[in-house]
């Protein structure tokens, strides 16, 4: 390096990045298959891509299917939202903003 005046000047070798209007960085280039199936298969889920888990962290939700069949009318497993009187009534009271404690 060598100082010109207030100026710093670099003798060594710089990389100059890329112009994206340039002719000759856009130039059309024959496809590499071997390149693309690269691509494809790096872009695949983990469970696409191998038969087991690969770590420990995989193995929670590596098997999406239930464990049992979703029977809806089961009330064991299921528990939909049941409206009485009383759950109707305290909705319209919470929906209007008055307080149900005791003064």
């Amino acid at each position: 390096r060598r100082v010109s005046g207030k100026h710093l000047i670099s003798l060594g070798v710089h990389t100059i990045t890329r112009k994206p209007m340039s002719w000759h960085d856009n130039l059309e280039e024959p496809e590499d298959a071997r390149f693309l199936n690269l691509l494809h298969h790096a872009a695949l889920g983990p469970r696409k891509k191998y038969p087991e888990t690969q770590t420990e962290s995989q193995e929670i939700g590596w098997d999406s299917e239930p464990l049992i069949s979703p029977e809806r009318g089961d009330r064991r497993l299921n528990h939909f939202r049941v409206y009485n009187d009383i759950t109707l009534y305290k909705a319209k009271m919470w929906s209007l903003g008055e307080d149900d404690r005791h003064k």
